[in-house]
């Protein structure tokens, strides 16, 4: 019983982020062609230019969403603990998904890191330009 209220949660999840995302505007391959002008281009992706820009552009909104569904856990967490009236079981459940919760945060945050600067020194050539 306990795995099919879990299953239905991330499904749950999983579903709000779909209707989310489908609400974000999408650029498909078919839009960017030889003949096209660069203007064009960046009008048609939201006005990012470069395909690293708008790589980092959609990693970076798909990491803040994955935050703020963090933070709602950790709202989730300390309601499940708050309302747990003493139940030993309850209390144990609610700090397990505030720890994961908490080490979801970590991991996105780092991820935004390692994203942010492995594309901006893809973008800027690998450091300082020698004069």
């Amino acid at each position: 019983m306990k795995t099919i209220k879990q299953v239905l949660i991330v499904l749950g999840l999983m579903t709000g982020a779909i209707a989310l995302l489908s609400f974000v505007p999408t650029a498909s391959a078919a839009l960017i062609t030889s003949g096209d002008i660069p203007s064009e281009i960046a009008g048609a992706t939201g006005g990012e230019g470069s395909i690293r820009a708008l790589i980092l552009r959609i990693v970076n909104y798909a990491l803040t969403f994955l935050g703020i569904v963090a933070v709602m856990m950790i709202i989730f967490g300390g309601v499940t603990y708050v309302t747990a009236a003493g139940k030993q079981e309850s209390i144990d459940n609610a700090k397990k998904i505030i720890l994961y919760a908490l080490v979801g945060i970590v991991i996105i945050l780092l991820s935004f890191a390692i994203v942010n600067t492995v594309l901006q020194v893809a973008t800027n050539g690998g450091g300082t330009a020698v004069q």
